[in-house]
């Protein structure tokens, strides 16, 4: 009978240092995902800044075409350049 105790006890023990784990691991995992989520959201956040920048850039470039301070071959290695 102290025996089935024992066992018992020891049982819910474990059973309690189990959940607790569980819990530890899934936590991280989400922590972890959490991080990597909001590295993306930065990445793809820098990328249409430097999108917005490259249309802005060739958009003078095409206004000094239109203007003709600039002639089609300068144009087109201006072009080249930014888009590279």
């Amino acid at each position: 009978m102290l025996a089935n105790i024992i066992y018992l006890t020891v049982f819910i023990i474990l059973a309690f240092v189990l959940s607790i784990a569980v819990k530890a691991i899934t936590r991280g995992v989400e922590a972890k995902q959490i991080i990597k989520n909001e590295k993306n959201l930065e990445i793809n956040k820098e990328n249409e800044i430097q999108n917005l920048e490259v249309v802005s850039q060739l958009k003078d470039l095409k206004d000094l075409h239109d203007q003709g301070i600039i002639n089609d071959d300068e144009f087109k290695k201006a072009k080249d350049k930014i888009l590279k």
